[in-house]
């Protein structure tokens, strides 16, 4: 393939996501706020450019990969991408998403909601799962993207006006939020008790309990090992997302808002650059 493409944030997932497509035969052209990130790429073909308005020139479809709303907001404004410009934005952005479809009606260009559900290795293996809301025109254009990116897209709307995947996105982040909450809890009332957390551990393996994000989770935290697929300030923030939509919607979200607090105390403990895992840091944590 030769489809030019910009990738706007080369963060843990973009930069995943700008390496696969060059791999796959996208010109890729890669910007981030952080030169060096963009820069980190430029083995696997990816040519680093040093603002966003260099990375979208001729671009057919610009990829937007940042921390939240207003980031995203902020990068496609420097860009000012021509209209007619594909905008695909990956990132998680909670209700924001309304201002970025507005600004895409304003500029002409052609929005493609598209948050991803997955973190570090499915992102690397090319096999996140892709939420997205668009019109069907745009659909061929972004599927052999979305098939580079990940396993599978679940096409949720016709309308990216609809914030549909957005806030499909808000709603596996709050499942997400609890099964890490959990593992970690139980992890540290074991410590606190004096159980042998692996006794936890066995038990749950194979029954009806058990799940891949457990094990990963659970062998992080065993092995005190936080490696960052994604990070606590990143959780926190994802949380805070959460609550805000929940509170227009007028839902009480107890367990998440408990969650978004143990976040934030695992961060101020010094662990928020570190795995969402170090959640687990909060219990012991006055």
């Amino acid at each position: 393939m030769t489809e030019s493409v910009a990738v706007l944030g080369t963060g843990i997932i973009g930069a995943a996501v700008a390496r696969n497509l060059s791999k796959a035969g996208f010109a890729v052209r890669a910007w981030n706020r952080t030169p060096a990130k963009a820069e980190a790429l430029t083995g696997d073909g990816v040519q680093a450019v040093a603002s966003a308005a260099e990375a979208v020139e001729g671009a057919r479809v610009v990829i937007t990969v940042l921390t939240d709303g207003q980031a995203v907001l902020e990068a496609i404004r420097a860009a000012a991408p021509a209209a007619g410009t594909i905008w695909v934005q990956l990132s998680t952005v909670g209700d924001a998403v309304d201002e970025l479809v507005a600004y895409a009606d304003e500029q002409g260009l052609v929005f493609v909601d598209a948050p991803v559900q997955g973190t570090r290795q499915p992102a690397e293996q090319g096999q996140l799962i892709v939420l997205a809301a668009g019109a069907p025109e745009a659909r061929e254009t972004v599927r052999p993207l979305f098939d580079t990116i990940g396993k599978r897209t679940l096409w949720v709307s016709d309308d990216s006006r609809s914030g549909a995947a957005s806030r499909l996105k808000l709603v596996l982040n709050t499942w997400v939020i609890a099964l890490t909450h959990g593992v970690g809890e139980a992890l540290a009332l074991a410590e606190g008790l004096g159980v042998d957390p692996k006794h936890f551990v066995d038990v749950v393996t194979g029954g009806p309990m058990d799940s891949g994000y457990f094990q990963a989770k659970s062998a992080a935290i065993l092995d005190n090992d936080y490696t960052t697929a994604f990070s606590v300030d990143n959780a926190e923030k994802d949380s805070r997302l959460v609550l805000e939509a929940a509170a227009r919607a007028g839902v009480r979200m107890d367990a998440v808002e408990a969650g978004r607090a143990r976040f934030a105390r695992a961060s101020e403990a010094g662990h928020g650059d570190e795995d969402m895992a170090a959640g687990y840091f909060a219990s012991f944590v006055k």
